[in-house]
Formats: C-alpha cells, structure tokens, sequence
C-alpha cells in the first residue's frame, strides 16, 4: 500500500514537470500562458545615425521573449536604438542625442528586469 502511494505521488510530479517544460519550450520562461510577445523596431535602424553608445549589464533575461521586452521598452523611447545580447545579458543601446544612465536604468527596472551596472 504504502509503495503504491509513493509511485502515485511520483507520477503526479513527474507530470507537473513535463507540463511545465512543455510551456517553457512553446512560450518562454517568462511568456507562460501569454501571448508572444511581439518585436518592436524603430522605424531608423541605421546605425551610423546614432553617434552615441552606451552598453547595460541586465539580469534577470532568460529567454528570448525577456530579450524581446527589453528592446521594446528601450526601442520605445525617442531617437534610441537598442540591440540585446540574451548569452551575454547586455543592451547595447544607440542615441541620436546623449543618453542619460538614470533614463535607461528606469526603463530597463519598469520592464521587470535588473541593471547590474553599464560596461
């Protein structure tokens, strides 16, 4: 008896476990039961538009939906351009006008995510 409640509890977790894998591979880490989320470039990609650069250490990126919401909410301020590395956890974010840290780190932080310094 007691043999058959353990086998029954393993299965149970077995089965969460998969469930939750399988969700992980279809939406993300961070897109659970959501909608994808969609990329949003600015209409200016050109990169020899924007003379000013700076680079973000984020965390908290685990996936490409987490990428795709950090360059839509830098991408969605005027006249900036940010590109994401999720294997290196940075931003790369290009200005037309000089870009300002605090900015940028409120940005990031409202997206759901951590800056752990500029490199």
């Amino acid at each position: 008896m007691g043999t058959a409640v353990v086998l029954g509890i393993l299965l149970v977790c077995c089965f969460i476990g998969v469930r939750s894998s399988v969700k992980r591979v279809a939406h993300g880490c961070c897109g659970s039961g959501q909608d994808a989320v969609k990329k949003i470039k600015p209409a200016d990609t050109e990169l020899s538009h924007y003379p000013y650069t700076c680079c973000i250490k984020v965390e908290g990126m685990t996936c490409g939906e987490c990428k795709k919401r950090v360059e839509n909410a830098l991408n969605a301020l005027e006249g900036v351009y940010a590109l994401v590395n999720l294997k290196k956890k940075t931003a790369v974010v290009h200005g037309k006008q000089e870009l300002d840290e605090d900015v940028l780190r409120r940005v990031v932080c409202a997206a759901g995510y951590d800056v752990n310094g500029f490199c």
